[in-house]
């Protein structure tokens, strides 16, 4: 199970949003640049970056930022937060970026998924955002009249493999992730999931690695880390344990 740090931009600055509110906003003193390194430098194997100007606005906003931190660290780098167009997805894979995360727009044209997975593979991963059990998309100030069920199945017959699964509720409480939501989703698909929102200590991580049999392949984590209430190095150690050895 990866471990995955999360760098959400805000004019090129690092913050943290509560349940996706932009009135809500929490920012830290660390640039993304300095942030990824660290990150890298204890244990990180991909990194999560999240365009929040380009996931309102509908177009990316924070490309520079995204380069600068794809250049300066020798771990993929996954980007999300306004990629709705096959343009702008090319352009920011030709600066470094390892794939792509493409939320709002998979939802609202199926077709343009379909056309997306033929041309870019797995270049391009989906984030299926949920609030009230439909997906929220356009900065997650909107939701999609679609079942959670109905989008699964959807990808499945795209063929896609993996998909980020995001509990918005969740996301940047520190509560804790939703094991029930997750268990539930995971009994619903043959897709591995990531999973994001809620991680809070070491002791969610190892609620979550219970999952990875279940086909969870991956935790992103945010604001424990930049609030210190979780060890990114110790959380690595759990993600990567053998499961087989208990």
């Amino acid at each position: 199970m990866r471990v995955i740090p999360a760098i959400d931009l805000i004019d090129g600055k690092t913050v943290r949003l509560e349940q996706g509110k932009y009135d809500c906003k929490l920012t830290y003193d660390i640039d993304p640049v300095s942030a990824a390194c660290k990150w890298e430098s204890l244990g990180a194997k991909l990194l999560h970056i999240v365009d929040l100007d380009g996931a309102k606005e509908g177009r990316p906003v924070n490309i520079s930022v995204i380069e600068k931190i794809a250049r300066a660290v020798n771990i993929p780098v996954e980007a999300g937060g306004g990629f709705r167009t096959q343009e702008n997805i090319q352009q920011v894979l030709d600066k470094g970026v390892w794939r792509v995360v493409v939320g709002s727009r998979a939802f609202e044209d199926m077709s343009f998924t379909g056309d997306c997975v033929k041309t870019f593979g797995e270049k391009v991963i989906f984030s299926l955002d949920v609030k009230e059990l439909r997906p929220s998309v356009r900065g997650w100030e909107e939701t999609v009249d679609l079942d959670v069920s109905v989008v699964l199945d959807f990808f499945i017959n795209l063929g896609v493999k993996e998909i980020i699964y995001t509990d918005i509720k969740r996301d940047g409480m520190l509560s804790g992730p939703n094991i029930e939501a997750l268990k539930e989703i995971l009994q619903k698909t043959t897709i591995k999931i990531i999973s994001a929102g809620g991680v809070k200590t070491i002791e969610h991580i190892k609620m979550l690695k219970k999952l990875e049999k279940d086909g969870l392949s991956g935790v992103i984590i945010g604001r424990a880390l930049y609030e210190d209430t979780l060890d990114l190095k110790e959380a690595v150690d759990v993600g990567e344990a053998d499961n087989s050895v208990s």
